[in-house]
């Protein structure tokens, strides 16, 4: 059974993103490391079929990014021998997502389009929960469907089996018909 998972993104990534041409991309790639600016995906349990959702949080409103199915993980140091030409090329298309030290490549077929206006409902906010070893706890420092500080949602975290579903379909009804460029 696979499992989902959420990332928090910085609004300063979100923001070169946007600048830089990247929303409407599918994505295909995901970095992870040793810090809390760059979390390691393979620490928080992350395994190929496991999906993976971006985040960011914004002005009391979060948004749910886009999606990555996880096929495979490789060490960034033999990503270069490991992948595929045409992955490689995806490797260093995807490279402002590289902040800080980078020690994992999480690669996969392109998934939703990368939209940075897709803004969870505060109802879903409210009831967003997440799971882990001791058990399943909501989303921290939401009030009246507001995301208050964002606190909870940085680093990796696995999601309850309901809220991944609805992540996913919030997703999925946001994608445009045709999707985006495949990078």
């Amino acid at each position: 059974m696979s499992n989902s998972y959420t990332t928090l993104w910085t609004n300063d990534l979100c923001r070169e993103l946007e600048r830089s041409g990247y929303a409407g991309r599918r994505l295909t790639m995901l970095f992870g490391g040793p810090h809390q600016s760059l979390p390691s995906f393979q620490r928080a349990g992350v395994q190929p079929g496991d999906h993976i959702y971006p985040v960011r949080a914004n002005r009391t409103r979060l948004h749910v990014l886009g999606v990555l199915e996880v096929a495979r993980i490789v060490p960034y140091e033999d990503a270069g021998s490991a992948l595929p030409d045409d992955d490689y090329v995806k490797l260093l298309d995807w490279r402002p997502l590289k902040t800080g030290c980078v020690t994992e490549v999480l690669i996969g077929p392109p998934g939703a389009p990368l939209r940075f206006d897709t803004v969870v409902p505060g109802g879903l906010l409210e009831r967003l929960t997440y799971t882990s070893r001791r058990g399943e706890r909501l989303l921290k420092h939401v009030e009246d469907g507001r995301l208050i500080r964002a606190t909870s949602l940085q680093g990796i975290y696995r999601l309850a089996a309901d809220s991944a579903e609805e992540l996913d379909q919030l997703i999925r009804q946001d994608a445009p018909n045709g999707g985006g460029d495949e990078v």
